[in-house]
């Protein structure tokens, strides 16, 4: 019975493209997750060690090599830093967090060059302001959505990647221009809509839609390089997400599961870049949000 267990879980890690979605979005359920497939691996390690079986150990194998194959490089340490590498953090501060100014200090102590935040709200929005000022004098907010930069920011306008049938105000796509010491580089902050675990499947329409409006306008960048920080919602193996990982590199160290903050499960802020590498990610301490934030390495030219 393990090896058989063994042969199943190699093919849903190998070929989990092919798990359809059709019926309650279970592709995209399996593809958010796919690495906690690896305790799988080992619960069967176990198993088949009490058995003293040689077949189910050959037949381990199997689901050891997808795995490694999908996730092993994100094991290796990063490369050194480079002369032209550019740090960012991005953050969902959370609309209930009680210490906006601890979770600013918290991100500036990083001292990266750019912070992104999600579910800015007021009067919390003035609060990062004003504990971000004095090392991050150049800021553009959108909606719920805002960038801190040390360096000028210039053409700061709103993004719509808003679903159709959502009728409220709502404002979650920012896009500008940052003018780094090695060259301009065009930003996008978003927050793409929650997606929700039910008995018939992942609910994920709203959040699919919007990654779809925001790859359209990613695709139309004409400036390079390109880079996308969020909180996505997604995992970026979720092929709801595939209108921007087809356009996107993706972190090639960490894996930076960062949330929920008392179990991380799954890593659903993400840092994307065209025309850049995103060389490394990982997470930072907690703060008053329920996400973790994450900093990145962003390697350009």
């Amino acid at each position: 019975m393990p090896a058989v267990f063994a042969v199943l879980t190699a093919g849903l890690m190998a070929f989990h493209r092919a798990v359809p979605n059709s019926a309650g979005r279970l592709g995209s359920l399996l593809e958010a997750f796919l690495p906690w497939l690896g305790l799988v691996v080992v619960v069967l390690l176990v198993l088949t060690l009490l058995r003293r079986s040689a077949s189910a150990l050959m037949a381990l194998l199997l689901p050891v090599v997808a795995w490694m194959h999908l996730f092993g490089g994100l094991l290796l340490p990063g490369p050194e830093p480079g002369p032209h590498d550019l740090v960012v953090v991005q953050h969902n501060v959370s609309d209930e967090n009680t210490d906006p100014a601890g979770t600013a200090r918290a991100l500036a102590d990083a001292d990266p060059d750019l912070i992104a935040l999600e579910e800015l709200v007021p009067p919390t929005l003035a609060v990062y302001a004003q504990t971000l000022a004095p090392n991050y004098p150049y800021h553009a907010v959108r909606g719920t959505v805002g960038l801190w930069s040390k360096h000028p920011l210039t053409g700061a306008r709103l993004v719509d990647i808003k679903p159709q049938d959502i009728k409220e105000s709502w404002s979650r796509g920012l896009r500008t221009v940052v003018h780094t010491p090695h060259g301009d580089i065009v930003a996008y902050v978003a927050h793409l809509p929650s997606v929700r675990v039910r008995a018939s499947g992942l609910a994920s329409s709203h959040r699919d839609e919007s990654a779809g409006l925001l790859g359209e306008a990613i695709a139309a960048e004409e400036l390079k390089p390109v880079l996308l920080l969020g909180d996505l919602n997604g995992t970026v193996d979720d092929r709801g997400l595939a209108p921007l990982t087809s356009r996107m590199n993706t972190a090639e160290r960490g894996f930076a599961f960062s949330f929920p903050t008392g179990f991380p499960m799954a890593r659903i802020d993400q840092v994307m870049a065209r025309s850049a590498t995103v060389r490394q990610i990982r997470t930072m301490s907690p703060t008053g949000s329920d996400h973790l934030p994450v900093t990145a390495r962003i390697a350009l030219g």
